[in-house]
């Protein structure tokens, strides 16, 4: 993941400082990324996301997901994460069936492996402001815990992929969170 970032950064100049977002999942690599960059980092923010371990490597999945996503499991891949759910909780994500259509056909199958992992997470990686933009739950036990590390913490409500709803709300939220301290 961090060879894939530091690539996409490759047009930006060394110099050019940046601030890091991560939604969902991505939240548990967002260390090993800033860690793995060239630029300055001013800013980490979570978005409805997973949070790393303050110190030592931080698994993937906790026992109670893997035991949910193990009997899913057919031929050590899993299925696209919006067919884990039942209809009544992933239809509300989507106020649009053709961005619906979009998620889905972006999603990954991803291997059981993938969730079986600890992510590493470098000392010091949050020497930065970090924050977090709340949308609704179950990220709320999420969002308590960054405000005890003393992170700037926001709320939006909505769903988790609320950013496909209100792209320009949270834009707002993001900008505003990356810039004051």
């Amino acid at each position: 993941m961090v060879n894939a970032v530091r690539d996409d950064l490759r047009q930006v100049p060394a110099g050019s400082p940046l601030a890091l977002v991560a939604h969902s999942n991505a939240g548990l690599f967002l260390p090993a990324i800033r860690s793995g960059l060239d630029h300055p980092v001013t800013s980490s923010i979570f978005v409805d996301a997973a949070l790393p371990a303050r110190t030592g490597p931080t698994p993937v999945a906790s026992p109670e997901l893997m035991e949910f996503l193990r009997p899913m499991a057919v031929n050590g891949r899993l299925p696209r994460w919006t067919d884990w759910w039942d209809e009544a909780d992933v239809a509300p994500m989507f106020s649009d069936p053709m961005m619906r259509q979009t998620v889905i056909e972006e999603q990954p199958t991803l291997p059981l492996s993938y969730y079986e992992q600890h992510i590493p997470v470098p000392d010091g990686w949050d020497d930065h402001p970090c924050s977090y933009l709340l949308f609704g739950p179950p990220y709320d036990d999420l969002a308590d815990e960054a405000r005890e590390r003393g992170w700037r913490v926001a709320h939006l409500p909505g769903a988790h992929l609320h950013q496909i709803i209100d792209p320009a709300g949270t834009a707002r939220h993001l900008v505003e969170l990356a810039t004051t301290t």
